[in-house]
Parts: C-alpha cells; structure tokens; sequence
C-alpha cells in the first residue's frame, strides 16, 4: 500500500506545486476569479485519488476494497499532496515573494475603499488584514493555512473515490443473493 499510496500521493502533490507555480505569474491580473482557478486545479490534480486508489484496489487486494480501506488510501494520497503543495509554498513565499500578504492586505483595503464602503468599514477590513499580518509572521501558522486549503478538497475526493471503488468480494455477493 505505502508504494502505490506514496507514489500517487507525491505525483499528485508535484501537479499541484506545478499548477500553483504556473499560476503565480498571473497573481496580480486574475482577481475575482484566482480562487475558482486555483481550486479547479485542485480538483484535477486530486483526481489523481482515484487512480490512486483504483490502483490500490485492483493492484495490491485482488480487485477488492470496502469504503474505510479505500477511503484511507485516499486521505494518505490527499495528505501527502497537500504536504507537497504546503512545502511548494513555502519556498516560495519565503524565498522568492515575502511580501504576498502585505501585497494582498493593502489590495483588500483598497478594494473596500474603491467599492464605496464607508471609512468605518475600511477601517474594520484594515484592522482584519493588520491581524492577519500579525498571524503569518509565525511560520506553523502559514503552514497550517497552506495546507487547509488544499486537505479539504482531498478528502472530498477521496469520499468519492471510495464509494465509487468499494467491491466487495464475490462469494459475499452470492451470500446476500442467496439470503435474498
């Protein structure tokens, strides 16, 4: 399992490192539409889950798997990619953009003030981003954030990766027919 597993996790977490690292180029000109962009290409490279997990099954158990194996198989791929993603990250933000969040605090200020909001509610979005600043001085919580993004959509993959993969065996099958 921790071959076919390992191998799937770390092949899905190089396409999403990749797709981020594609993408950061075009940071400043996607507004809105950044987040719809960034999870669509989470969801393909989470896709790797099931061929992941289709090979676990088919490979390794015989062509059998119930929904709980299937769906751990799933979560360790998920995890390993987003460790992957998280350590993409990482590089990057302290490497080579240090100052992404103070880019963006200052460009959700100025969003709020182009939008009309009144001086109390930029003030508000100002004090949010100041404690957000705050925040990501520590590096465990950048680094938990960075992998909350990603996780989540993993395991909502992996659910149905494993309820689309689970096969029980075949002599169970013709039990239940015969009980039937």
């Amino acid at each position: 399992m921790t071959r076919i597993v390992g191998t799937f996790g770390f092949i899905c977490g190089v396409v999403l490192a990749a797709f981020m690292i594609a993408t950061l180029p075009f940071l400043d000109n996607v507004g809105d539409k950044g987040a719809l962009i960034g999870y669509a290409g989470m969801v393909a490279a989470f896709l790797l889950i099931y061929f992941g997990v289709r090979t676990y099954r088919d490979n390794a158990l015989g062509g059998t798997i119930g929904f709980g194996r299937a769906f751990g198989a799933g979560i360790l791929i998920a995890a390993i990619a987003s460790v992957c993603y998280v350590a993409t990250w990482e590089v990057i933000y302290y490497k080579f953009m240090p100052n992404t969040y103070t880019k963006y605090a200052q460009s959700a200020v100025d969003d709020a003030r182009k939008s009309g909001k009144s001086e109390a509610e930029v003030a508000k979005v100002r004090s949010d981003m100041d404690q957000m600043l705050k925040r990501v001085e520590n590096p465990l919580f950048v680094t938990v954030m960075t992998f909350a993004e990603p996780f989540p959509v993993g395991v909502v993959i992996a659910l149905v990766s494993a309820g689309v993969l689970r096969r029980k065996r075949r002599d169970e099958d013709e039990t239940v027919l015969a009980v039937a």
